[in-house]
């Protein structure tokens, strides 16, 4: 009984070439797996995979539900110095018309737990362009809350993000539309603090 066998001796080059194209194509797959895994989308200035504090959807318009621990907090306040607080964006560049999602990250750089007041009330985001001021969150606020939040050493809390609509605030524009800042490559930077604890620097973003 006869069989069909694979022609005996050297195959051709090609066979070896297309091979090697589906091993190194195997390889780059692979590669950018890993990298896709490693590189994960995050804001401007800090982690994303920080525990959430809400804040409101939009801070000039309602104060969200104090979040605040069951009973008398006997967790020691912060001190001066103790919290570092750090401004992000979710993009650092934003095309014609899109709008930035601003956030902040607070951190405990003590050794032990403290509490802070993380509502509205003591919490500022400032948008500026070069020395000039454009936008505060606190222009047109209001109710704003206060809510006290027990922060562990080394672990960082982000807010929940705001829209920045691309105007510019001030105290006499909360009830009037307002014009859109100069975009086409504009540079804007990010500043935030709560309470006496200052943004560490700024999240600098452009407006196309």
């Amino acid at each position: 009984m006869s069989t069909l066998r694979d022609p005996v001796g050297p195959k051709d080059k090609s066979v070896y070439v297309r091979r090697r194209i589906i091993v190194l194509v195997a390889l780059l797959a692979v590669v950018a797996a890993v990298v896709l895994i490693i590189l994960k989308p995050g804001g401007v200035g800090g982690a994303s995979d920080a525990p959430k504090v809400s804040v409101p959807g939009d801070l000039g318009d309602t104060a969200a539900k104090p979040t605040t621990s069951a009973g008398k907090n006997s967790t020691p306040a912060c001190a001066e110095g103790e919290l570092v607080v750090t401004p992000i964006t979710d993009k650092s560049s934003y095309a014609e018309g899109e709008e930035p999602k601003l956030s902040l990250k607070v951190e405990n750089r003590g050794t032990k737990a403290c509490s802070a007041d993380l509502g509205t009330a003591t919490m500022t985001f400032a948008i500026t362009s070069g020395a000039d001021q454009v936008w505060l969150s606190t222009d047109c606020q209001k109710k704003p809350d206060h809510r006290s939040v027990i922060l562990q050493p080394g672990k960082p809390l982000e807010t929940e993000t705001i829209t920045w609509d691309r105007t510019r605030s001030g105290k006499d524009t909360c009830d009037i539309s307002r014009d859109p800042v100069t975009a086409g490559g504009a540079s804007y930077h990010l500043k935030v603090s709560v309470g006496s604890a200052q943004g560490d620097g700024t999240a600098q973003f452009i407006l196309g």
